[in-house]
């Protein structure tokens, strides 16, 4: 009896991440597709180059044109969503994704591949800040692990996007551009038959939302955290491929192992990281040993096995910063998800569009291990930029709501 009712007394167990409603499976799978993407075309940045007679920063514009649209267009993802609802959002942004990607392979000149990526760019926007917020307000156990389903759909498709590239890739450059088009319309039929309508917005959402909920400052801090925290990203992400030489089955190989990285430690490892440590001291520790690999990376650029190790090596510590950035995100401000996500958003896709230009433009002009360093600073202020605004971030680690005011705190405060 007495065994009994201290079972009886127990409390119940928690919820099982995995046992989510049928909407959140389908824009998570969407999700993992829309990701491919973005480390897709990696393996055949040298291939492009060759063929059309580009030069590295030409061809790193791929990246930029990708970016810079993505980030603008986050700012009227919630004036579309709001009007046409969430469902709509996330299909009209994987067919401007199917339509582009599949222009982009039929092109012949890498001008013409820079325009449709920036098209893809605009869907991709779409996508990606509705479906964060989709999954956020669906998911079952929370905003916390709901995030971590969206982090691990980001480093599945991260992981798997540069093997298929490196696979299409192997047969010719066009390749994994129509095999995301491809994808992409499979994604549309799911979602189509997967996810049920959503309800509108009870407000429709102006453009200018973005920009107020960036007056909180620990939502700008992020934003500001994450822009710099880019160029490092995107410096190992655009740039790596062409000091390292391989081939683009070479190349697929090594960034999968990259992705495969980051999706685990940003499932399994972040949760407990700030479990133990806080949110904010794992993102200072994580950063700043990203700024040294970067460093590492410059120092042994004529050196392709040390940086494939420190490229797979990234994943981890990426896939650290990811979950925690995008949780904090979450809770940073008093607005609504979906527009923190593209206010956060717009800020930090500033650095993704610089970066890659910047890089293979500087090893052009100077040498193969500055942009590397330039990254490295990048991150290295990202740390000195979350440590000044520690203060407006305080109450994540807290479980608590996010403050209404945008005022400066005290220092007192801040510690």
């Amino acid at each position: 009896m007495t065994d009994l009712a201290h079972r009886e007394e127990a409390p119940a167990a928690a919820p099982s991440i995995l046992r989510q409603p049928m909407a959140v499976w389908a824009v998570a799978f969407a999700s993992v597709i829309a990701f491919m993407g973005i480390g897709l075309v990696d393996p055949i940045l040298p291939a492009i180059a060759r063929d059309l007679d580009a030069t590295p920063s030409q061809t790193s514009l791929l990246f930029t044109s990708y970016m810079a649209v993505t980030g603008v267009a986050m700012l009227i993802t919630g004036v579309v969503s709001s009007r046409i609802g969430p469902r709509w959002t996330l299909l009209s942004g994987l067919a401007v994704i199917v339509v582009f990607a599949a222009l982009a392979g039929a092109s012949d000149s890498i001008g013409a591949i820079v325009g449709f990526r920036a098209g893809w760019g605009l869907g991709n926007a779409l996508f990606i800040a509705t479906a964060l917020a989709t999954v956020v307000g669906a998911a079952s156990g929370g905003v916390a692990s709901a995030i971590i389903l969206y982090e691990a759909a980001l480093g599945l498709g991260i992981a798997t996007g540069p093997l298929l590239g490196g696979v299409l890739g192997g047969i010719s450059w066009r390749g994994p551009f129509y095999g995301v088009a491809v994808l992409m319309a499979v994604a549309f039929v799911a979602i189509l038959a997967l996810l049920p309508p959503i309800p509108k917005a009870t407000r429709t959402t102006s453009v200018l939302d973005p920009f107020r909920a960036l007056r909180h400052r620990g939502l700008l801090t992020l934003g500001l955290t994450a822009l710099l925290y880019n160029f490092g990203f995107f410096t190992l992400l655009a740039y790596t491929p062409f000091p390292l030489g391989l081939d683009a089955h070479g190349l697929g190989l090594v960034f999968f192992g990259w992705g495969l990285c980051l999706a685990f430690t940003s499932v399994f490892v972040a949760p407990r990281l700030q479990r133990v440590f806080g949110t904010l001291p794992t993102m200072y520790v994580n950063l700043a040993a990203l700024s040294l690999l970067l460093v590492v990376m410059g120092l042994g650029v004529s050196s392709p096995t040390t940086l494939v190790v420190c490229v797979v090596a990234a994943g981890l510590l990426l896939g650290i910063n990811n979950t925690l950035i995008t949780e904090c995100v979450m809770e940073a401000a008093p607005v609504e998800r979906g527009v923190a996500s593209a206010a956060y958003s717009f800020v930090r896709f500033i650095g993704g569009a610089i970066a890659p230009y910047l890089a293979t433009k500087l090893a052009e002009e100077v040498n193969a291990q500055i942009p590397f360093y330039v990254g490295a600073l990048g991150v290295g202020l990202a740390v000195v930029v979350l440590r000044l605004g520690r203060g407006y971030l305080r109450h994540v680690d807290r479980h608590e709501p996010a403050p209404a005011s945008a005022a400066v705190v005290t220092a007192a405060d801040a510690d």
